[in-house]
Formats: C-alpha cells, sequence, structure tokens
C-alpha cells in the first residue's frame, strides 16, 4: 500500500525500491525503516512509499491514511512474508518462556514452523530475501525461522523425503535453542566478549542437545538431537564442542552448519554488516573451503539460480548494474550490464569486483 512519508512508523517495510529520480536507489525494497531513515525520507523531499502492510514485528500497519491500496501482484509472497514475521514472533514468545524457565514444547515449534516451510517450498526465490526481514535487535529469533526454512530448502534440492525435510528443518530451527541457557548480559552485550563468556556461548549446542533430550519427544529423530550439536562442528575438525570431523558428522548437522553460517553472514549483526547472497557464497567456497560439505553447498547455491535476469545489483565499487546472465559454474559472478555506462562486466574475468547487494 502506498502511504505518505509523514505517516510512515519505525518498522516498516518497504515494499518498493525508492529511486527518488535516479536510476540508482537510494532505499531498496524490503528495508526495515528506522527513525534516521525517515529522515534520509525527509530530506530528499520523498512524498509519499510503498510499504508492506505487516510491520517487522508481524503486526499490522494501520496508518492514518492510505493514498493507494495497490494491486497485489504477488499474493503468495506477500502471505508468505506476514507469515514468516508472525512465527518470528512466535518463536520469540517460546524462547523469552524457556528464558523464564518453562519447559520446551516442541508442539507449538512445529505448528508455526510446518505450515511456513510448505508456504516457503512454493516460494524459493523468496527464502534468499529473508535475511533483509532480520534486525540487529531481533537476530537471534530471526535466524531461527530462517535457519529453519534454508535448511528445508538444501534439504528438497538434496532429494531428501517430505519427512526427513521437516526433520532437518526443524533441527534448523531449534540449533540455537540452547542460547536460552546464556545470560542475558551475555547474549546482549554489544562489546567484544571477554573469553569466559566467549566459552560460555560455545555451549549452546550441548545445552540445546540436552534441552531435546529431556524433552523424550518422539516427533524429533535422533538425527535432528545429532544436528544440533554438531551445527558447530566442520569437515576439517576445526569446529567444536567436540572437534567432530568427517563421516563421523550426520548429514543433518552438514545441512545445518551451511544454512547457520549462510543466514549469519548475509544478516545486519550489532559486530559486523552484512553481505549479499553472492558474496557470502563465495566467502564460503573460498575462505572456508574444506570446512563444509560440497554437496550441501551446491545445494544452497543453487538458490542463486533464483535471481533471475534482469535483476538489479550494486557492486563493490558502487557502480548499479543488471544481471545479464548467470552461468550454472559460477553463480556467484555473473554477468552484469551496468545501468550508468553500459558497459559489460563478466565478474569472472574481475576478480577484484563483487556482488555487494541485490535489489
Amino acid at each position: 500500500m502506498r502511504v505518505r512519508t509523514k505517516f510512515l512508523e519505525e518498522g516498516c517495510i518497504l515494499a518498493q525500491d525508492i529511486t527518488c529520480m535516479t536510476n540508482n536507489p537510494i532505499m531498496l525494497k524490503k528495508t526495515v525503516v528506522t527513525r534516521d531513515l525517515m529522515e534520509v525520507l525527509r530530506a530528499f523531499l520523498v512524498p509519499e512509499v510503498s510499504v508492506e502492510k505487516n510491520l517487522i514485528d508481524g503486526k499490522p500497519f494501520v496508518p492514518k491514511e492510505i493514498i493507494e491500496e495497490e494491486q497485489d501482484t504477488s499474493l503468495a509472497s506477500t502471505s508468505f512474508s506476514a507469515q514468516y514475521l508472525n512465527a518470528v514472533q512466535t518463536y520469540k514468545r517460546i524462547f523469552k518462556n524457556l528464558q523464564a524457565g518453562s519447559p520446551l514444547d516442541l508442539t507449538k515449534i512445529r505448528e508455526f514452523l510446518l505450515p511456513l516451510l510448505d508456504k516457503a517450498m512454493e516460494n524459493s526465490s523468496e527464502i534468499f530475501q529473508l535475511h533483509h526481514y532480520s534486525t540487529k535487535a531481533d537476530y537471534l529469533y530471526h535466524h531461527a525461522v530462517s535457519v529453519a526454512i534454508l535448511c528445508g530448502f538444501i534439504g528438497k534440492k538434496l532429494n531428501l523425503d517430505k519427512g526427513d525435510i521437516v526433520q532437518v528443518a526443524l533441527a534448523g530451527c531449534l540449533c540455537d535453542i540452547g542460547m536460552a541457557k546464556i545470560s542475558q548480559n551475555i547474549l546482549e552485550k554489544k562489546t567484544a566478549l571477554t573469553f569466559m563468556e566467549f566459552e560460555e556461548v560455545r555451549r549452546h549446542p550441548e545445552y540445546g542437545f540436552n534441552m531435546i533430550h529431556k524433552t523424550g519427544n518422539t516427533m524429533v529423530k535422533d538425527a535432528v538431537k545429532i544436528a544440533i550439536l554438531q551445527h558447530h562442528e566442520r569437515i576439517n575438525g576445526t569446529g567444536y564442542p567436540r572437534g567432530d570431523k568427517g563421516p563421523s558428522l550426520h548429514l543433518f548437522s552438514k545441512i545445518v552448519a551451511i544454512a547457520d553460517v549462510y543466514h549469519a553472514m548475509t544478516s545486519e549483526r550489532v559486530y559486523r554488516k552484512k553481505h549479499s547472497p553472492f558474496k557470502v557464497l563465495e566467502m564460503i567456497m573460498q575462505d572456508d573451503f574444506g570446512k563444509f560439505d560440497l554437496q550441501v553447498i551446491n545445494a544452497l547455491m543453487s538458490g542463486i539460480l533464483n535471481f533471475s535476469i534482469g535483476n538489479r545489483v550494486k557492486l563493490s565499487n558502487g557502480y548499479n548494474g543488471e544481471i545479464l546472465f548467470i552461468d550454472s559454474n559460477y553463480p556467484t559472478r555473473p554477468l552484469i550490464n551496468i545501468l550508468d555506462t553500459n558497459e559489460i562486466i563478466h565478474l569472472e574475468k574481475r576478480r577484484d569486483l563483487y556482488i555487494e547487494e541485490i535489489y
């Protein structure tokens, strides 16, 4: 819906890019509006904007005035966005209850996750836009739901049966549930952790494993518990908590590991800026080579092909361009048409450049 800029609220989500009389957007679709961004819009004299019907906390946005109820050309994806945001808030309530000492109710996790997972499989292109919704304040809750969906996507690409797709998604959603046993002061700390604090955070896989094990619930397979324990382990033995490696790692563990890292690196964090999906997958392939299962990486990488020809991107040199062609052999390094100059750049041959943002 289109609303006047003066009626925006913090937490609104932009439904369209804001270009402001230029080819280069000043704000991108799916940007979460903050107080500072509202000031930017006023400074650029933007009179009205298009926003989604739900705020970032999942609640409906009810402005004082609606200029236009825009024709919804992507009803399924809009519904998915609202469903996703509601799932994040549901997970947040469950997590807060755990912190207060309540037992873990796996039934409640399944109630919000399974319908969302079904919707995600129908809107796979939306899966690779989820990181835009993640906020610094609620990162932990967005992370759980997003990792679950990514695990389901990878599982489907690996031809797992429907039951195992659900189970690996549950493993992704629950992989950081042990964080509920970590001190709130540590979780909310904005400065560097001390050695002891860092070691405490590294115990969350064990805490999570014990929490699930104690429920005695048969709705999760042993593979889910193993994945929770092993999701920070690495194939080359450099992970934690036990330094498991190679054949000792379960397939579910390998799937959750890559989904966990991918979403973390594409999301805005208190101590680190986000990277584009293209850049993150390239970093995983190069900087973290040997740590992750190549088959699982390729399954996730196939999601890059969801970014179709014509998608606009921003390069690391600040230039804005359009994807002309994605070579399946080099999916993170497509052919780009620079908008201002019509120069064609093949990123496979320009290793000094990378895709910084996707519009």
